[in-house]
């Protein structure tokens, strides 16, 4: 049962990425993504 919850996480997670990306393209997803890695560490 957690496998399957695990799996569908990852799956929204996936998704939720792909969404992010073809809304916003591809330069503003790798600024987005760099300024979230930066505001944690």
């Amino acid at each position: 049962m957690l496998l399957f919850a695990g799996a569908g996480l990852g799956g929204l997670a996936v998704l939720a990425t792909l969404a992010l990306w073809f809304h916003y393209g591809t330069q503003v997803f790798f600024e987005t993504i760099r300024a979230g890695l930066s505001a944690c560490f």
